[in-house]
């Protein structure tokens, strides 16, 4: 080859290389960091501006106060005290024929444990969130389970309830929606169980509205409890937790297990009961705390402040405290000494 193709050749050759270099000097200024537009589709934008936001973290171990209701959460009520709640007189009657023997049939001792427990008994709970594994939204919030209380899902995607004909179970069916700060929650599908230890009933057409507040490190749950089987009308109860991240609360104990230890006492096809007009405890807390039977088996117009006024100028105080005399110290175990006084 003569000089003169050779270096017509490579002249071409360098002209073809710039022009490659600065082809991809265009392409890669054309992806520069300030010039990069990302396209959302509009529905997940719409999504995005319109979801609730969720400004309280509910996440922790909310261990018991029980500065409410020391005697009912911890030591339990006495066999015939349904003060402040709303009741019909099926739910009197049923109530009163009850008897803690009746636990001792497999099939009823779980019967304590609907997703109501939660407000209404001593433990305290570990509550977390799932997410999504794509998006990172919150799918559910879960309320950790307590020695026989099942765990309770609380789902936040906006899914229906099923069926009124569905399956009915111990932790029931809840969704949740953010209201502001507080998360309102809705359950149904629970099983039939008991509204109080002491046998006043509940029914599986029982609802629950609850409302999640958290102050800080303190968390208020309200619950207003409707059963038209059973209340007249709503019942409403409040328990406040605080976090403690010293209490390693577990969050899935051992479900509740029935179990049979020894034979029947009474024998087969025999459910322990109280026949009506024979509840030996009708009056016990009459005679000890002279409170009229009217009001120790409950109702509507015995739950509000307004009744005091109608007992104001018949009711007579005890001249002292015989039980229950300390209230919360602290721990129910190391507080049971002081339950019953001397006379």
């Amino acid at each position: 080859m003569q000089p003169r193709e050779l270096l017509g050749n490579t002249f071409a050759k360098r002209s073809a290389a710039r022009l490659f270099l600065t082809d991809l000097e265009a392409r890669a200024a054309s992806f520069a960091p300030s010039r990069i537009v990302f396209a959302l589709p509009i529905g997940s934008a719409l999504t995005a501006l319109h979801a609730p936001a969720q400004t309280v973290d509910l996440a922790g171990q909310w261990a018991p106060r029980e500065h409410q209701d020391f005697q009912d959460r911890s030591g339990g009520p006495d066999p015939v005290d349904y003060l402040a709640i709303p009741l019909n007189r099926g739910a009197r009657a049923r109530a009163l024929s009850y008897t803690a023997s009746i636990i001792s049939m497999p099939e009823r001792q779980c019967l304590y444990y609907p997703p109501f427990y939660v407000v209404l008994g001593p433990q305290g709970f570990k509550i977390w969130a799932d997410f999504d594994p794509v998006t990172g939204k919150v799918l559910a919030w879960k309320v950790g389970a307590a020695i026989d209380r099942a765990v309770v899902t609380i789902w936040m995607d906006g899914r229906p309830h099923p069926s009124k004909y569905a399956l009915h179970t111990f932790d029931g069916f809840t969704t949740g929606v953010w209201e502001g700060d507080v998360l309102t929650t809705y359950t149904t599908h629970m099983k039939a169980g008991y509204f109080r230890r002491n046998g006043v009933p509940s029914s599986d057409e029982t609802t629950m509205t609850a409302h999640f507040m958290r102050h800080g490190n303190s968390l208020t749950i309200s619950a207003h409890i409707e059963d038209p089987v059973y209340l007249t009308e709503p019942w409403v109860i409040s328990r406040t937790n605080q976090l403690d991240p010293s209490v390693n609360l577990p969050p899935t104990p051992a479900p509740c297990m029935p179990e049979a230890e020894i034979p029947r006492l009474a024998g087969s096809g025999v459910v322990p009961h109280i026949l009506p007009g024979k509840n030996p405890f009708i009056d016990e807390m009459t005679k000890m705390y002279h409170i009229p039977r009217q009001t120790v088996l409950g109702g509507a117009d015995e739950m509000y402040p307004e009744y005091r006024k109608r007992l104001k100028d018949s009711y007579v105080a005890p001249e002292k405290c015989v039980r229950y005399c300390c209230g919360w110290g602290g721990s129910g175990a190391r507080n049971l000494g002081c339950i019953v006084t001397e006379q």
